[in-house]
């Protein structure tokens, strides 16, 4: 039901079920990886009103892993790609409950994938891990923003007085007007719709 991919390598759909709702997979070498999805493979979907939880967890040597939720996929979300590099080392809280927590250690000496079948309101209702989402929209709009100001406060800084403008005849001026009215256009649309520049 379930694949996995870690970039450069092949597709895994190994997965074992350990619970009637619970399912784990090995990820071999996870040092080596930063970025994991998580995806349907199409065979079966979920039952209506149900959905996947993601969590991961490091090897603990001390025996308990400690589960750290990712995100989900759903029918309608069927696949997601999640962001593990931030997790190394297990800062998260082990004491935060969810499906794993409550089952027999699973001991494993690879990092551990598991996705948890729960009804859609509460997985979508869950809040992951910090930064374990990969780069996304919010991410290209924060950085779209930050550069117009950027070379909004970069044009500025050569703002020059009429007075300095016939000093230097051989030099074309912009209004400052004109430029903000750039920005503030380009904004508006970046916050319509981030992929306006594609088109």
């Amino acid at each position: 039901m379930f694949g996995l991919i870690a970039s450069g390598r092949l597709v895994s759909t190994n997965w074992e079920q350990i619970s009637p709702t619970n399912c784990v997979t090995e990820l071999v070498d996870a040092d080596s990886v930063n970025h994991i999805v998580i995806f349907l493979t199409g065979q079966t979907p979920f039952p209506d009103g149900m959905g996947g939880a993601v969590y991961f967890a490091w090897p603990d040597p001390g025996g308990v892993p400690n589960w750290q939720l990712l995100g989900h996929i759903s029918n309608l979300k069927p696949s997601a790609i999640f962001r593990i590099a931030k997790l190394k080392g297990g800062e998260a809280s082990s004491s935060i409950q969810n499906s794993f927590t409550s089952l027999a250690s699973v001991h494993h000496v690879n990092a551990v994938v598991g996705i948890s079948v729960e009804p859609l309101a509460v997985v979508e209702g869950q809040t992951p891990a910090a930064q374990t989402e990969a780069a996304n929209v919010s991410t290209f709009m924060e950085f779209s923003q930050k550069m117009l100001e950027n070379l909004f406060n970069y044009a500025t800084s050569f703002a020059a007085s009429p007075m300095d403008m016939r000093q230097k005849p051989g030099e074309s001026y912009v209004p400052l007007s004109c430029l903000q009215q750039w920005y503030t256009n380009f904004e508006r649309r970046l916050q319509q719709n981030p992929n306006f520049w594609r088109s």
